[in-house]
């Protein structure tokens, strides 16, 4: 997972209020009882001391989203008096919580928003075809993409005199329009670096499309039926691609550490490989409720296990963290990216591990 998009959280001094909250609606009484969860995790962000601006802050934006009703869930990070990072889910969190912390609560987000990547979907018939190219950070960019023939479009039926002339003629113009096409989405696919291309629409456009793009594209193109279930294929597709990214990382980091290689294991490694910035990436389970801790700095590669550590290195006021929210911040800060590690998965019992840019024994002292 790429957390650069967290970087801007990070900018600010804190302390930070984390929420999450449930806004669904399920019954007739279902806005006052949204309201009424949300008025109790304020009281919860009053009494761990959240400064007034900041509450203010928090307290705007939630009451807009219940005004207008866009949301069954929102995660939200504030500091400093301003919402810096939220974001809408169409369910509740698994928790709902809220808490003022030194540092943002960001697991449970992270754990819930998933993996994500840049991916793009076709829908394609025998006149041309729609393009859209998602972005992980939510953008989006729609294309369309008229074909350059519409007449002759269908074949005549068996039995009219110029029949053979017209199909031959319709033939051509699918060809056309599945060419201009084929460029577009490879085009799209470049552009928005698409790590997975869904094809939908007309089967036979399908086909036609799918001979057309570059080999390249091809290899991480799949098909699915256009009609009212191709938003279930589209998630099923990208949750398949998420677990494969996630094994895929899993599985090098267990070689690495057999290896006694490029990897680390454990909360004293992993926290001396963060402060070197080794960390490509960083391996945690999904553990919300993780009681380690680690004390830390203003900067974010300042991560210890004990305060007297971090002083040792030249700060002045240390404080206590979460140990997930610390190594989050620090290899967010040094480009390194994130794997949550599912709670039911076999490699739950991980804990905190990384796989490193580069080998330094030092670090494994």
């Amino acid at each position: 997972m790429d957390l650069s998009f967290l970087k801007p959280l990070y900018s600010r001094s804190g302390p930070y209020a984390s929420v999450y909250a449930d806004l669904t609606r399920t019954t007739e009484d279902a806005g006052k009882a949204a309201e009424l969860r949300w008025r109790a995790l304020r009281t919860e962000l009053e009494a761990q001391g959240a400064p007034g601006d900041t509450l203010r802050a928090v307290e705007r934006t939630v009451d807009e989203e219940l005004r207008d009703r866009r949301s069954e869930g929102l995660v939200l990070f504030a500091a400093d008096g301003e919402v810096v990072h939220a974001e809408r889910f169409p369910h509740a969190p698994r928790a709902t919580f809220a808490r003022v912390s030194p540092l943002p609560h960001v697991l449970p987000y992270l754990a819930e928003r998933g993996e994500r990547f840049p991916h793009l979907l076709a829908t394609v018939d025998r006149r041309g075809g729609e393009i859209d190219c998602f972005e992980p950070d939510g953008r989006h960019r729609h294309v369309d993409v008229p074909g350059d023939e519409e007449y002759p479009i269908r074949q005549t039926k068996a039995g009219d005199w110029n029949q053979s002339r017209f199909q031959r003629s319709a033939e051509k113009v699918w060809r056309s329009n599945a060419k201009k096409v084929g460029r577009e989405i490879d085009k799209a696919a470049r552009n928005c670096g698409a790590e997975a291309v869904v094809i939908a629409g007309d089967p036979r456009a399908r086909t036609a499309v799918l001979e057309e793009i570059s080999e390249g594209v091809l290899e991480r193109t799949v098909e699915a039926d256009r009609g009212d279930g191709l938003d279930d294929d589209l998630s099923r597709i990208l949750e398949l691609k998420s677990t494969e990214r996630i094994m895929t990382v899993a599985e090098r980091f267990e070689r690495e550490l057999a290896n006694g290689e490029r990897a680390v294991a454990g909360l004293p490694t992993t926290v001396e490989a963060v402060r070197r910035g080794q960390v490509e990436s960083l391996l945690l389970d999904d553990d919300p409720d993780s009681p380690a801790r680690l004390w830390v700095g203003p900067d974010p590669s300042q991560v210890a296990a004990s305060p007297d550590e971090l002083r040792r290195l030249g700060v002045d006021d240390p404080w206590e963290e979460r140990a997930d929210a610390a190594l989050i911040r620090a290899v967010a800060a040094t480009d390194g990216d994130l794997v949550v590690l599912p709670a039911e998965g076999p490699d739950a019992t991980v804990g905190v591990g990384a796989v490193l840019r580069y080998n330094d024994l030092a670090t494994r002292r």
